[in-house]
């Protein structure tokens, strides 16, 4: 199943997701692949489950847009237990669509997790995928790119969406 992606201004996307308890499920195993399907789908390399509307810490990443099977990752409960170097890129986001800005993030990254069994694992990811776990990880937090860029370029971009909404054009 494609779910729909939640648009800024919905509220699940900015609280902390529920930590996920049930694992080796055939009702988790579907819901990753619904959530592979819609991350395709919308064209993301990234997908956390707050940004289709459930409260739970479960994000997929494919910085191969499904052309490796190999590069699918599936992070239940993850953390960014350390990070390294800096770098700065352009960077959108599934929920804010159309709008992209430059950001910095750690260079290199590692993150502890979970996968669909349960069982806990550390990955250490550079550049894109770098990106894509502390972008994927701030989601299940709560917390959007827009929290990384200036005051001022986040309210300029509030203002732009606010227009957005009241003209219908935000669903």
């Amino acid at each position: 199943m494609i779910y729909p992606i939640v648009k800024f201004g919905d509220p699940v996307l900015e609280r902390e997701a529920e930590d996920v308890h049930d694992f080796d499920t055939p009702e988790l195993d579907q819901f990753i692949e619904d959530m592979f399907d819609s991350m395709y789908a919308a064209k993301g390399v990234g997908l956390a489950a707050p940004q289709i509307g459930f409260s739970r810490k479960i994000a997929v990443i494919d910085c191969s847009n499904g052309e490796n099977p190999d590069e699918k990752l599936v992070l239940i409960n993850p953390k960014v237990v350390k990070t390294e170097g800096k770098q700065v890129g352009e960077e959108g986001c599934l929920s804010i669509p159309k709008f992209r800005e430059q950001v910095r993030r750690a260079k290199r990254v590692t993150v502890r997790a979970r996968n669909a069994k349960g069982e806990e694992y550390e990955m250490i990811g550079e550049d894109l995928l770098a990106r894509a776990f502390q972008h994927e990880t701030d989601h299940l937090y709560g917390r959007l790119y827009i929290t990384h860029i200036s005051a001022l370029k986040r309210d300029l971009m509030k203002r732009k969406i606010r227009k957005l909404q009241h003209a219908g054009q935000w669903d």
